[in-house]
């Protein structure tokens, strides 16, 4: 038997195809790893540029998340054109999968519906700029409430850290309402039960007084975008009247001020003899100690 007649095909296409197949695996492979490689760097310098800093601008965040959905678009649009050149190497003939193609492509149509309502969801969330890296966010889906801090942003799936530092992943095509807590500017809410036996009066002077001090304060005068305002009473009840104020904060910094506020209107009440009933004093306490619901990360 003359195995060199036999195998000289073989031994022909590996020298040739199979050469080729080598070199086009191992360039797929090391151009992934460029492209990995260059969307690190870029997030990286972003990462960098805000290290020092309590907030991002909308630009950063958005063009965070464009850099690593684009890197996940061009490393499958990569294997597909190098999956495309293999076949053709080992001697398929394209022309010939077209209807085949076309009728696997309908039955994906039907059977991943949620794949592509997902990845249809995540196109919009990046291109009207809903939320992006580092944004506070609120999800409702269809099964329950989702809040935390956006880590990752793709066309398919939005990945949330949570304030108990738990990694939560939410496909894109099952948010129902995003509340972005961190665009643009937010707002502190501060709600005070001032007992209603309490000079009323001498009460809003004192929160007046607060807002128009609060700018210049040391700690969290610098994320207050103007000065807060006394809206007046929110509600009366049986032993207190509660007043609310609100002020206009950088992203993400409503929890800070807020709670900053709070102390504040403690040691000012204090000062001026006004004094809290004990539920009341335990409900502002609350608001200076623990979270809100919806806080992200403080």
């Amino acid at each position: 038997m003359n195995f060199d007649s036999d195998f000289s095909p073989i031994l022909g296409w590996l020298s040739n195809n199979g050469l080729e197949v080598v070199l086009l695996v191992l360039g797929a492979a090391l151009l992934t790893r460029v492209i990995a490689k260059i969307a690190r760097m870029w997030t990286g310098r972003i990462d960098s540029k805000h290290s020092g800093e309590d907030f991002w601008s909308e630009e950063s965040k958005h063009l965070h998340s464009l850099i690593q959905v684009i890197s996940y678009v061009a490393v499958g649009v990569l294997y597909i054109l190098f999956g495309i050149q293999v076949l053709l190497r080992f001697g398929v003939n394209l022309v010939t999968l077209v209807a085949p193609a076309t009728v696997l492509g309908a039955a994906l149509g039907f059977g991943a519906q949620k794949i592509v309502q997902d990845f249809l969801a995540g196109f919009f969330v990046l291109a009207e700029r809903q939320y992006g890296y580092g944004d506070i966010v609120e999800l409702t889906t269809s099964t329950g409430v989702t809040a935390g801090t956006v880590e990752d942003v793709t066309l398919r799936i939005t990945r949330l850290r949570t304030l108990d530092g738990e990694a939560v992943i939410v496909p894109n095509g099952q948010i129902v309402t995003a509340i972005n807590q961190s665009q643009d500017w937010a707002r502190a809410i501060i709600d005070v039960p001032v007992p209603n036996n309490a000079d009323m009066d001498k009460a809003h002077e004192v929160l007046t007084g607060v807002c128009r001090d609060i700018i210049d304060d040391d700690r969290v005068g610098q994320y207050i975008l103007d000065e807060p305002t006394v809206m007046g009473v929110q509600s009366i009840k049986l032993e207190q009247t509660v007043i609310r104020l609100l002020a206009r904060t950088k992203p993400g910094m409503q929890w800070e001020v807020g709670r900053r506020m709070r102390a504040v209107i403690l040691r000012r009440f204090r000062a001026e003899g006004i004094v809290l009933e004990p539920e009341a004093l335990a409900a502002i306490r609350a608001g200076m100690l623990r979270p809100q619901t919806g806080e992200g990360s403080v």
